[in-house]
């Protein structure tokens, strides 16, 4: 059977050490100068910028490559729009962010291409926008980008094992638990 083909991003399911993810995400500012709308799953950087109390830093979208603070699991809400559930662009918005490098996420394989099999468990590989997020459900576009896996340590991600689940099967849209990479707070070199 096909692996349904639905996008999510980078979903918090566990820590590296077998613990269930405890939901202690922490709060950080996206700065109105920032071009590029944020959904939830979506991998955010360090900004130059935080707030104007410096209690909360900034942080914007990253792209394949940089050095990733952590994962966007929520926005705090506005009260011009209690119901939007993503970041839109160019508007300064509170969001909670997954920034401990030692927690585990499901994201789904990209659905073209030559699918990943168990050879590449302990590879790295990078992460791929797949299309944007959306603004209905607010879950992010992001996929894993199954042209990538090698051993390259500056690839974003490394893959642990396929989602273990009844309707998850190796292929095209396959579900795997991985982990950030290129962490800023794991041993990276200071800075932006």
């Amino acid at each position: 059977m096909a692996n349904a083909n639905t996008p999510f991003g980078l979903r918090p399911v566990a820590n590296r050490s077998g613990a269930p993810y405890n939901g202690s995400p922490r709060l950080y500012i996206v700065p109105a100068s920032d071009g590029t709308a944020l959904y939830l799953g979506d991998p955010v950087k360090l900004a130059s910028t935080g707030d104007a109390t410096g209690k909360y830093p900034g942080v914007i979208a990253a792209a394949t490559g940089d050095v990733v603070t952590g994962i966007v699991v929520g926005f705090q809400p506005l009260a011009t729009n209690l119901e939007l559930r993503y970041r839109a662009a160019s508007t300064l918005r509170y969001v909670y962010v997954v920034d401990d490098p030692d927690v585990l996420f499901e994201i789904q394989e990209i659905n073209s291409g030559t699918a990943l099999t168990t050879a590449a468990v302990g590879l790295n590989a990078d992460f791929a926008a797949g299309g944007g997020g959306s603004t209905v459900t607010g879950f992010s576009g992001f996929v894993l980008n199954n042209a990538t896996e090698a051993t390259t340590n500056t690839l974003d991600l490394k893959i642990h094992a396929l989602v273990n689940r009844e309707n998850n099967d190796l292929g095209l849209a396959a579900k795997w638990l991985v982990s950030i990479n290129r962490h800023q707070f794991a041993n990276q070199v200071a800075g932006i």
